[in-house]
This record gives C-alpha cells, sequence and structure tokens, in this order.
C-alpha cells in the first residue's frame, strides 16, 4: 500500500479499508456510494490515491464518516501546555465551575472594551487562517468572557453577551477546521445560547450561518440547507431596511445553495443563489457583518463552490473570471476560492495552471492551507497524473502530506 509523504499519514485506500471493515464488500460499499467497484478496488490496492469530490462525497457519506476524516485531514495541534491545543478548547467549553460549592467563576473578567478587542483579535486571526494561534489564545479567552458576561452589571449583559457568542462562533468555526466536529457543534450552540441573550435579532440569525456551514462539512446536506433557509425567513427584507439586514439575509441564502449543490438540488441551488445576487446588487460592495462578508464578490466566490461540486467545471471558472481582483474579501475565502478554481482547472485538463493555482494559494495563506483537504486533494492527484513529477509538484505534495504514487 502507498503511504503519505508525510510518513505517519494512512493513505486514502487504507483508510477505506479499514472504515469498510467486515461490515460490507467493496461491492456494497460502491453500490451504497453510487460508484464503480473498479474504483474502490484500484483505491484500497493502492492503484488509484484519490477520486473526484463528488465520488469521496459518496463514499464518506456511505462509511458514515466526513470528507475530511475520510481523506485524513490534520485533526491536532501540538498538545504543550504552551500552546494550549484542543484539549484545552474542549474543557474551557464545558467548564464546571457553575456545578460546584462556590460563587466563583474561572477567569479574570474583562472590561467590555477590552473583551471587544479581543474577540475582534480571535477573528482577525480566524480568517487569516491562523489556527494554530487560535488553538493558544482561544482557552483563555473563552474562560475569560464567560467570567466577564458572569460579572456584568445587568445594563452590560446584552453586550457582553454579544462578546460571548462571537468567541463561541469564533472556537466553533476553528474546531471545523482542526477536524472536531463534535467539538465544534458544542461550541456553536453555546453561542446560540449566549447569541438569545443579547437584542440584536441579526446576530442570532447569523450564527446560523456556523451552524449550516457545520452540518454542510458533516454531509447533513437537506439540514444544512434547512437551517440556512428557515434563518433567513426570520430576517426576510420587507419595504425599508438595513444593509445589514440585507447582508445577513444574502449569506444564508447564499449558504442554503452551497448545501442544495451538495445535495444536488440543482433547482433550489438557482433559485438561492439567484436571491442571493439580488441582495448583493441591492448593496453593491462587500459588507462585514456578524463575523462574514457579503457583497457581489462573495456571491460569485459561492458560485464557483456550487458549480464546482455539481461538476459544472467550465461554468465554475466562467464565474471566477467575474469575481473582481480587487475584492475585498478575507485571506481565507479568497485562499478556499482558489481551491475551487484549482480543481475546476485540473477537472478541465489544465494541469500547469491548477499547480500554479495552488502554489500562489500556499503563498497567500500559508498557515490555512495546512488544514485544508481540497488543496491536497489537487496536489495528489496532479502527482498521480503526471508521468514525471516536477521539483515544484513533489516539494508541493511533501508540504501538504499529499500521497505520492
Amino acid at each position: 500500500m502507498g503511504r503519505s509523504v508525510m510518513g505517519d499519514h494512512v493513505d486514502l485506500g487504507e483508510r477505506i479499508r479499514q472504515l469498510r471493515g467486515r461490515l460490507m464488500s467493496q461491492r456494497e460499499l460502491a453500490d451504497r456510494a453510487q460508484v464503480s467497484v473498479d474504483l474502490i478496488r484500484k483505491l484500497e490496492q493502492g492503484r488509484r490515491h484519490t477520486a473526484s469530490i463528488g465520488s469521496l462525497q459518496r463514499i464518506a457519506e456511505a462509511l458514515d464518516v466526513t470528507i475530511a476524516e475520510l481523506v485524513g485531514k490534520r485533526t491536532t495541534l501540538r498538545p504543550s501546555a504552551t500552546d494550549g491545543g484542543v484539549v484545552d478548547i474542549r474543557r474551557a467549553l464545558t467548564p464546571v465551575d457553575d456545578l460546584l460549592d462556590s460563587d466563583v467563576i474561572d477567569g479574570e473578567p474583562l472590561s467590555l472594551s477590552e473583551a471587544e478587542r479581543t474577540v475582534d483579535y480571535l477573528w482577525g486571526a480566524y480568517w487569516a487562517g491562523r489556527y494554530e494561534l487560535l488553538g493558544s489564545l482561544l482557552p483563555n479567552a473563552l474562560t475569560q468572557l464567560r467570567a466577564t458576561h458572569h460579572a456584568a452589571p445587568t445594563d452590560q449583559r446584552p453586550s457582553t453577551a454579544h462578546v460571548l457568542a462571537r468567541a463561541y462562533q469564533a472556537a466553533g468555526d476553528t474546531l471545523v477546521h482542526l477536524g472536531h466536529q463534535d467539538a465544534a457543534f458544542l461550541a456553536v450552540r453555546e453561542a446560540l445560547r449566549a447569541a438569545r441573550e443579547t437584542d440584536d435579532v441579526l446576530l442570532y440569525a447569523a450564527m446560523r450561518v456556523s451552524v449550516a456551514w457545520q452540518l454542510l462539512v458533516q454531509g447533513r446536506y437537506t439540514e444544512s440547507e434547512q437551517v440556512a433557509v428557515i434563518a433567513a425567513r426570520d430576517i426576510e427584507p420587507s419595504g425599508a431596511v438595513s444593509e445589514s439586514q440585507l447582508s445577513g439575509y444574502g449569506i444564508l441564502t447564499a449558504t442554503a445553495a452551497t448545501a442544495a449543490a451538495r445535495a444536488r438540488k440543482s433547482h433550489n441551488t438557482s433559485e438561492l443563489l439567484a436571491v442571493a445576487g439580488d441582495m448583493a446588487g441591492r448593496i453593491r460592495y462587500e459588507r462585514t457583518d456578524h463575523q462574514t462578508t457579503f457583497g457581489p464578490a462573495k456571491v460569485a466566490m459561492m458560485t464557483v463552490d456550487c458549480a464546482v461540486v455539481q461538476d459544472e467545471f467550465a461554468e465554475a471558472l466562467g464565474a471566477a473570471r467575474g469575481l473582481p481582483r480587487d475584492a475585498t474579501l478575507p485571506l481565507a475565502s479568497r485562499a478556499r476560492h482558489l481551491a475551487d478554481v484549482a480543481l475546476a482547472q485540473l477537472r478541465l485538463g489544465h494541469s500547469d495552471r491548477a499547480l500554479n493555482t495552488v502554489l500562489t494559494m500556499e503563498q497567500m495563506a500559508p498557515d490555512w492551507i495546512r488544514y485544508q483537504s481540497l488543496p491536497r486533494q489537487v496536489v495528489t492527484e496532479l502527482v498521480e497524473h503526471e508521468r514525471r513529477v516536477s521539483a515544484p509538484l513533489r516539494d508541493l505534495a511533501m508540504r501538504l502530506g499529499a500521497t505520492e504514487r
């Protein structure tokens, strides 16, 4: 069997065989995943090392795992006392101080202004793809912000709840990238609970963008679409409304579209993207509200994503050309968009362009790319299909932990 260039990484075929175990034959897995038994056989025998996004999604669903688990996405930070790590984030998400015989809540309260600066910094690190940094910052930040909310006078509690909700959301979104879906969902549920204590209706709606995204990552596409659509319905614009409301409604409908696309509901996808496009057209620029951006460029980016997951690769590249080069999107969003572009280029036979796109992505967001499965899949396929692997491609494969031929 082939091994990855990162030594301790089990390759895709071996992982499929382990997950399949004695529960089902190769033929049964192929039937459940609606792929050819020849594909399953070649993957397990090491004669192929990857498959299309659609095939991987169906195989993962048939094996009852996420696609990140199937392809072996990085899931840990260094477990040292200085960098915190996932264990400490989990501990911060599951305090028991309120169950002990004490009125003391762990953590030193911050002033409201300090709390707001703290959560702004967390989100800045998140959108820069600095997940290891967040692993060291989040445990203490969550503890302090929880203590801040507990100690706040009555007139400040909606504001401290607002800050706490944003911090829990940052923790949840970060944990998704680190591959800890259960802890991520716990965090976003805490974010929703805190958001209900605020006087910001749009915040509670926006939190459900993260819920829908987490469901999407788990392969729960129908539920993801439903959560986003219902949240959008709660804030549907009528008459004269703020641009913040237009933005919230737009990002929720666009998020629902990405779930519908993965569920292969092309009609729903088109309708939802059209609604999101209308909202973006009314705003006419990229806004940042409630930890996310929305505007014409964001809709163009999500249109590319929907085309890619529906295997409409020429359409994806056409939509990508409509994305302004100077679009004010966060670094992680721009890098994720390039991953879609690279996959579309690869599927259309433009291997050199795909390699250059991934190299650009790595140069742009070196911290972010380390925790992403899609760029690694693109590089794995490039390695597999090239007769002679070039030095730049080989080095990139080693850096990303892509599988050798």
